[in-house]
């Protein structure tokens, strides 16, 4: 049973039998929103200026060399991803492309989880890519990683964004998510 008083701005969470929460201050959202934004002008900026830029896009130099010089544990998987021309086709457009409707998504509000799980994905990749650990394992592809984590998480895209009109969009009188409860895992 669920400890939660509606109305009240408090988190709750139990796994494996373990139950932690906390209240939140009622500005939380705004700091979500602002999240998500900044999030998305990173990204869509990012994919934006590969996208025009003069030189086309290309990760394959990226993919073959910089996880070999830097100790990564991934440099054998960077160096296959490297030097496997169909994967570094895919990652030219996949990049520039992903980090733009990332960005967009964001943006806008919508299909804000997918959009956050694909940013973290990214970020993941850019962490072992650009390993560094001179500093300790925490480095900002990290902590990118986790705030994207984080919009993910508290369903920024509920906050003044697209997801809450997509949710409740009705096809036979029953609000999308409703019908399809699995979207709540690619909305919010």
């Amino acid at each position: 049973m669920s400890t939660i008083n509606p109305g009240v701005n408090q988190l709750e969470s139990k796994i494996g039998g373990m139950t932690i929460g906390g209240r939140v201050h009622s500005l939380s959202a705004w700091f979500v929103l602002a999240l998500r934004l900044m999030m998305g002008y990173a990204f869509a900026y990012s994919g934006f200026t590969k996208i025009v830029a003069a030189e086309p896009f290309s990760a394959g130099g990226y993919l073959a060399n910089v996880a070999a010089t830097n100790g990564n544990p991934l440099a054998g998987m960077f160096a296959w991803m490297g030097s496997t021309p169909w994967f570094v086709e895919f990652a030219n457009v996949a990049v520039p492309w992903g980090e733009l409707f990332i960005g967009l998504g964001l943006l806008v509000g919508a299909f804000v989880r997918l959009a956050a799980f694909f940013g973290a994905l990214m970020m993941l990749m850019f962490y072992f890519g650009n390993w560094d650990i001179a500093h300790g394992v925490i480095n900002g592809d990290f902590a990118y990683m986790l705030v994207f984590l984080a919009v993910a998480a508290f369903a920024a895209g509920r906050i003044l964004g697209l997801d809450t009109y997509i949710e409740q969009y009705k096809i036979g009188g029953q609000a999308l998510v409703e019908r399809y409860p699995a979207l709540e895992y690619i909305l919010g």
